[in-house]
């Protein structure tokens, strides 16, 4: 099935909620078409393309709420779809937090879609793993990696006559390279809506230099170092402080680290460093995402920290209603302001540090405090007067977000990143030179 069009998603849409006999319908319907090449070994191992979408039909009798999924669009399957949200919607108890469908909204559309990134065909695809593997292949080093192209739909629609429509593309790409020994590794990742600014042999060369120059690793001590965190190591600390933790509930309820003793927020307070100034907005040149949020509230540009000042939690439209505030649409994406300094130059103003190329495994310790662990990978090298001297062996780390966000000592230039699994959510974050990071041990694994 190809992406359905506008004027396609609405006949679907508006037919579903034609169906409906209960008291509201909401109905979403979604549609990829993914395309990914993976390669190892210096071989490509897998290719293909997936076409799919999924209708989502959710009805209210009163407070009681069914909702059903399908993936066939002809009459009867859309009419059978909704009959059953209602049966379960009859079956069900009454929601205590339900919210009634949004009245008709206006959504300023944002450009999540660049045409030549939904036309990548299959022999881009190729071009990509050839880059990368004969890179390689040349210097004696074994390349592994993945390569994806999305063309997105998202269509939303309800009984009190909202509609939005959106298509939206992606490209992800990673590379890991290792000597043929094993004993070296380096790493690169590149995230865009266009896939005309991506170049697979500029990612390529970096992650083959850090792997040839991470061979021979140091141990070190754990204990608290200067680090030069790259966007790519910051990017999942980022992704689990910015992914929920200024959810305006959690903190209300005394479980985030916006929390206040005794009830209540830190809404307004100064919790990180001067340097830190985050805002998310839909229509970012860099980084656009769909202009509504998972309850299909208008996002709009919102400035979430200034100065280290906390400047919004998010509310949703129950915890909104609930505490007598507007409701604000959720963090589609993450902007961080960043300085015009390159990571090189960050390296040149260290006198003692260490040099991170990528964070992985990162997990949640206490919400609280925002203290996270994780490992560094993929060429982690020691810091002195400016230059780097040596690859050192990986380290687990247990910091809090919040610490480390009040010692920063600069930044670098911004860049867009994802998390792994969450394309739709993209980053624009800079390289951070932070003091007193807290390493609890090594690890063996390169």
């Amino acid at each position: 099935m190809d992406v359905i069009t506008e004027s396609g998603a609405k006949a679907i849409l508006d037919k579903a909620i034609g169906y409906a006999k209960a008291d509201q319908c909401v109905a979403r319907l979604n549609g990829t078409h993914t395309g990914n090449v993976r390669y190892a070994a210096n071989t490509v191992s897998t290719s293909g393309s997936v076409r799919d979408a999924e209708l989502v039909v959710e009805v209210a009798f009163g407070k009681r709420v069914g909702t059903s999924t399908v993936n066939q669009f002809d009459d009867a399957s859309l009419a059978a779809a909704v009959r059953r949200a209602e049966e379960l919607a009859r079956l069900a108890p009454e929601n205590p937090e339900f919210v009634p469908a949004i009245d008709k909204q206006t959504y300023a559309p944002s450009k999540t879609l660049v045409a030549r990134s939904a036309a990548v065909t299959p022999e881009d695809r190729s071009r990509v793993a050839a880059d990368c593997i004969e890179h390689c292949r040349k210097q004696g080093l074994v390349a592994a990696g993945f390569f994806t192209d999305v063309h997105a739909f998202s269509a939303i629609a309800n009984s009190k006559g909202n509609f939005g429509y959106q298509e939206s593309s992606t490209i992800d790409f990673t590379c890991t390279v290792r000597t043929a020994d094993g004993r070296g590794s380096g790493y690169a990742a590149r995230n865009t809506a266009d896939v005309s600014t991506f170049d697979a042999k500029e990612a390529v060369e970096i992650a083959a230099r850090k792997a040839k120059a991470s061979v021979g690793a140091r141990a070190l001590e754990p204990g608290k170092y200067t680090v030069i965190l790259e966007p790519q190591a910051l990017m999942p600390i980022m992704y689990f402080l910015m992914n929920g933790g200024f959810d305006a509930r959690e903190a209300d309820e005394g479980r985030s680290f916006l929390s206040k003793k005794g009830g209540g927020n830190r809404l307004g307070e100064k919790l990180f460093g001067e340097r830190v100034t985050i805002h998310t907005d839909p229509w970012d040149a860099q980084a656009p995402v769909l202009p509504w949020d998972e309850e299909d509230a208008p996002r709009r540009r919102t400035s979430i920290v200034t100065g280290g000042r906390v400047d919004a939690l998010r509310y949703s439209r129950h915890w909104a209603a609930a505490k007598g505030r507007a409701p604000s649409g959720g963090i589609g994406n993450v902007v961080m302001a960043g300085g015009d300094k390159s990571t090189d130059e960050l390296v040149k103003s260290t006198k003692k540090g260490l040099l991170i190329t990528r964070t992985h495994y990162v997990n949640m310790v206490d919400p609280q405090t925002m203290q996270l662990t994780g490992l560094t990978r993929d060429g982690t090298f020691y810091v002195e007067n400016g230059e780097i001297k040596y690859p050192v062996k990986n380290f687990r780390f247990n910091e809090s977000v919040v610490v480390a966000l009040n010692n920063i000592e600069d930044l670098g230039r911004p860049e867009r990143t994802v998390f792994f699994f969450d394309l739709a959510f993209p980053m624009l974050l800079p390289a951070l030179k932070v003091r007193d990071f807290t390493f609890t041990s090594l690890s063996d694994a390169v």
